[in-house]
């Protein structure tokens, strides 16, 4: 499979919460450092850097400001550094309870505190000086084995997490990450947790919830005896093995999971390839060759699709498509139009794609109508995490109403009916907007709302009053916004 950017390794950045559960911040004025915020923002979000040349030692650099913390020899701590210098490297300890101690490599003092008393001058590690790690990416990717190569998903038959499979194609590889208790659990396409001993359980109890370790960039989950997740055996089963200390075996990648999709034509078949190169609309059930990986380009906003086969679409002569392109270009990207509950396709010559009378699928239309308009279903999100600019949707703690800024999340059930989403939350209630643009989540019957893909992975959500989405300086999820750009754009 070529790359083109389909597998892209996630940036692990993070956010270190200390024993009072406040977030070590990098504040602009002085840069100063202190331990006071509630929640996990811009301010609070860090990236683990390798120093070279210096054996285990790293650096700890400010997404916010770009700048690198340093402690001196008195344990005076700021994020000044714009290069990183012998004062900037630490080293990372992990405890048994799976939280960090920071040591700064060339004084050998601890780092901690509270609110705005920080410093790196403690000789011991107490209480203070551990700092428990929270991911601050979007919390659904893909797993990727580092040893094995192969990327982990569900298998409902054998009833495991299996990493055996060469590309991540499907729902049954999207993998959710659920930060709760400081430590992290698993939880499969069907909201299942995996569980130390391989098994899928229906809640995170204590052997499902594991502890992250960083190793030259990668991941590691460790179990509450101390053991770490690894493929087993010749399936690639996940479970911990016996090691205590993570090994190449024990390290995984987060990769970027960009939407995969269906599209159904007018003649109310599904757009494939399983006949061939050609891309026709002629197949009656939803499988492999009718999925389509939909990339979308960050600078353009064109989209480009992917075939299981290994082909992107291309525009060929007379304007067919076939799904042969090995490369993305100008021939296999498409302008999206987006039509309440269908969606166009315009070409690079200019025309929008249409269907065929024989079901091949061509860019030869001028105008849209009903055979230039398509279905688009979304299907490897069963399960919705949304964050927005000022953090992720969460429902707000006696209400019916739903949090925007929350370094917190809640997971979503996402259904589809004739082109549009029902999105269900805790205790089963559906999302519904209610007077003055207001969202709820308590629902008793579904309401229809619209996913427009705008932006490399972001989206825009239309309401049934043709609003859409968004965030906002309330905090509140609100359906009024008049253009899908900005705070009413979300990752998902």
């Amino acid at each position: 499979m070529p790359t083109n950017g389909l597998h892209q390794v996630l940036k692990i950045q993070f956010g270190l919460v200390n024993d009072t559960d406040r977030y070590l911040t990098a504040e602009s004025f002085g840069f100063k450092v202190n331990a006071s915020a509630p929640s996990l923002k811009r301010k609070q979000t860090w990236v683990l850097e390798p120093e070279p040349g210096r054996g285990a030692a790293v650096l700890l650099r400010s997404s916010h400001l770009g700048r690198y913390l340093s402690a001196e020899e008195d344990g005076r701590v700021a994020c000044e550094a714009e290069r990183p210098g012998r004062d900037c490297c630490f080293l990372v300890l992990p405890q048994p309870d799976g939280r960090w101690a920071l040591q700064s490599e060339p004084h050998g003092r601890f780092f901690g505190g509270t609110e705005d008393q920080l410093s790196c001058f403690a000789t011991a590690i107490t209480p203070a000086e551990l700092w428990t790690v929270h991911l601050a990416i979007h919390p659904q990717a893909h797993l990727l084995s580092v040893s094995r190569r192969r990327y982990a998903h569900l298998c409902p038959q054998e009833d495991e997490i299996a990493a055996d499979s060469n590309t991540p194609w499907g729902v049954d590889a999207l993998i959710t990450l659920i930060f709760q208790n400081r430590q992290y659990c698993l939880k499969s396409c069907d909201s299942r947790f995996l569980r130390s001993d391989g098994h899928l359980v229906w809640e995170p109890e204590a052997r499902a919830c594991y502890t992250l370790e960083f190793k030259a960039g990668k991941l590691a989950f460790k179990d509450c005896d101390g053991r770490y997740l690894a493929p087993v055996g010749p399936a690639g089963t996940l479970r911990a093995g016996r090691n205590t200390r993570p090994g190449k075996d024990e390290l995984f990648d987060l990769e970027e999971s960009h939407p995969q999709v269906v599209l159904v034509a007018a003649n109310h078949r599904y757009v494939s390839v399983r006949q061939g190169v050609n891309v026709s609309a002629n197949q009656d059930e939803e499988l492999d060759h009718e999925t389509f990986l939909m990339q979308i380009d960050q600078e353009t906003k064109k989209c480009s699709f992917y075939a299981r086969t290994g082909g992107y679409w291309t525009l060929v002569t007379h304007g067919g498509i076939q799904a042969t392109a090995t490369q993305v270009s100008a021939n296999t990207m498409f302008e999206t139009e987006w039509r309440g509950r269908r969606v166009a396709l315009k070409a690079s010559n200019g025309r929008y794609v249409c269907m065929k009378k024989n079901g091949q699928l061509a860019a030869i239309s001028d105008f849209v109508g009903e055979d230039e308009e398509f279905t688009l279903k979304l299907i490897n999100r069963p399960i919705l995490v949304l964050r927005g600019l000022d953090g992720f949707v969460c429902h707000r703690r006696g209400s019916n109403q739903l949090d925007t800024n929350r370094s917190v999340y809640d997971v979503f059930h996402l259904s589809f009916s004739d082109g549009a989403y029902q999105i269900r939350g805790r205790g089963g209630g559906f999302w519904h907007t209610g007077s003055h643009g207001s969202v709820c989540s308590d629902g008793e019957r579904a309401e229809d709302f619209l996913f427009e893909f705008r932006e490399r992975g972001r989206l825009a959500i239309r309401a049934r009053s043709g609003k859409y989405l968004r965030g906002g300086a309330s905090g509140l999820l609100r359906a009024d916004a008049d253009a899908p750009a900005g705070v009413a754009l979300w990752e998902y």
